[in-house]
């Protein structure tokens, strides 16, 4: 019966050895393997047997040999039970030089005095290889996260990090009441708030009450999931808001970060580039206008001045003087309209550049009254005439009388260029509140109605002037020079019965 049962056991432990999943085997005290189940074989590319004899160190990469040499002597020293390879890769070679992870657990045993040790051998590379495919998602789920939040931090002390050196903004967290629980950033330092008084308070009660539906409308939005990105101005300052949900509870978004930035540099400097851009648009489109406007306003006058001096030339010739006075005459006034012409686009390129300087000084207004008075009447046309009225004591005054003269000039050389001979031309000065006030009326071809309103663009020229000579730049002109004096300009005008402009200057012009 004890022959049966140790049979039945012997047979167990033999089927137990030959078919366990792992490989099994038994070391002497000089690392030779004396024992090896099938499995090990398998294991490592040997055939059936050929495993023992071989040493430990024969399975083991070239790179360990010699350091495990040490440690199975050590260990045979100081037999116990332990495990090799859990929580590191540890690594085994096959026949072919190959090389696999493995985890290997250590025993001993006594047999008639010798000491061997067992080593149970288990391939784990697909478990290695299956750990390190779930740390390489784990991280690239952990750089997705970081670049799905990069703005939004769920710790405080990161926010603060960010926040206390945000350029010329603040960077904000709310709960649902839009109270303050996070604010940081240069703009509160800039304006001397220190952000710890904010916390607890309510964003809205900073805001104006004009402003506050809208912020609030947008930034509730917020919590339903949605995000905001928009700009609004607030005490001429100008800020563009944006809002992403931050820490959700459940499916209920907690907390919001607002993200505010002050921009009004940035504004003001498109707006300066693109009133720069107009600018130079204006000069090109006036330059074009100029070559096609010259071409054809150029073109007669010339033709005129040429062939009144060809004639002028023969009639000396002849001795024919009397006739040469009425192509002087045509000369003159040719090179008086040309004249003109330059002089418009002279004055509009100081203007548009800045040049001309305004010079203020204390003169006698009515002596230059009668200076522009007589000289304009050198260049009326036959029979008109321009009566000048000053009222009132009308002498002195501080301005500019250079520019003032200007100003004069055009609006009196419109009158008589857009009068018919015969005409009378009203132009009358006084003083009134600190002002200087001319008028200057004429009985001319009037401007019509629908013209009225782009009488003063640069150019235009009103539909019943097209057969009269000019640039369109003389009231333009006007404009800018009553700009730099502070004054102002109106006009009242009819079709066929006239048109009277109305200037005034302030009389002490302060610079």
């Amino acid at each position: 019966m004890e022959t049966d049962i140790a049979f039945i056991n012997s047979a167990i432990y033999k089927s137990l050895f030959e078919s366990i999943a792992e490989g099994f085997i038994i070391v002497n005290q000089r690392g030779v393997i004396v024992m090896a189940n099938p499995r090990t074989c398998e294991l490592f590319g040997y055939e059936i047997g050929n495993v023992i004899g071989l040493t430990v160190e024969d399975l083991l990469p070239d790179a360990l040999r010699a350091h495990h040499t040490k440690l199975r002597t050590d260990f045979h020293h100081n037999p116990h039970k332990r495990s090799m390879g859990a929580g590191m890769n540890l690594q085994a070679k096959r026949k072919d030089n190959s090389t696999f992870f493995v985890e290997i657990s250590l025993n001993h045993l006594e047999i008639e005095g010798q000491r061997f040790i067992t080593a149970l051998i288990t391939d784990i590379s697909d478990r290695v290889i299956k750990e390190e495919e779930i740390r390489n998602l784990n991280q690239n789920l952990e750089e997705k996260v970081k670049a799905r939040t990069k703005e939004v931090r769920e710790s405080q002390d990161l926010y603060s990090a960010i926040a206390r050196n945000f350029p010329n903004g603040t960077i904000n967290v709310f709960d649902k009441n839009l109270n303050y629980i996070f604010v940081d950033g240069q703009e509160l330092f800039q304006l001397g708030v220190k952000s710890e008084k904010l916390i607890g308070t309510n964003y809205l009660a900073r805001l104006s009450p004009e402003i506050q539906p809208k912020i609030e409308k947008a930034l509730m939005s917020v919590f339903e999931g949605e995000i905001q990105d928009f700009e609004l101005k607030f005490n001429d300052q100008h800020y563009r808001i944006n809002a992403v949900p931050l820490a959700y509870e459940g499916n209920q978004v907690k907390q919001i970060l607002v993200i505010e930035k002050n921009i009004t540099t940035q504004i003001q400097f498109l707006e300066q580039k693109e009133a720069a851009l107009v600018k130079e648009r204006n000069l090109n489109e006036m330059k074009s206008r100029f070559v096609s406007m010259a071409s054809h306003e150029f073109r007669t006058p010339l033709s005129t001045v040429l062939s009144s001096a060809a004639l002028i030339e023969q009639y000396i010739e002849r001795g024919q003087l009397e006739k040469t006075h009425k192509h002087t005459d045509r000369i003159k006034k040719s090179v008086h309209g040309l004249t003109e012409i330059l002089n418009d686009f002279l004055s509009v390129d100081k203007l548009e550049t800045q040049i001309t300087p305004v010079k203020i000084q204390e003169f006698d207004y009515e002596h230059l009254a009668i200076d522009i008075s007589e000289e304009m009447n050198t260049i009326a046309k036959t029979g008109q005439t321009i009566i000048r009225k000053i009222e009132g004591d009308c002498t002195m005054i501080e301005s500019d009388p250079s520019i003032i003269k200007n100003i004069l000039y055009n609006l009196l050389s419109n009158a008589i260029k857009y009068s018919d001979e015969g005409k009378t031309i009203y132009y009358t000065s006084w003083i009134e509140d600190e002002f200087l006030k001319v008028s200057v009326r004429d009985e001319g071809i009037g401007i019509p109605k629908e013209d009225q309103k782009q009488l003063f663009t640069r150019f235009f020229r009103a539909k019943n002037a097209t057969n009269i000579k000019g640039t369109g730049l003389g009231l333009n002109i006007v404009l800018k020079y009553l700009e730099m004096l502070a004054g102002n300009m109106t006009f009242e005008s009819e079709e066929n019965k006239g048109t009277t402009f109305t200037i005034q200057i302030p009389i002490h012009h302060k610079i």
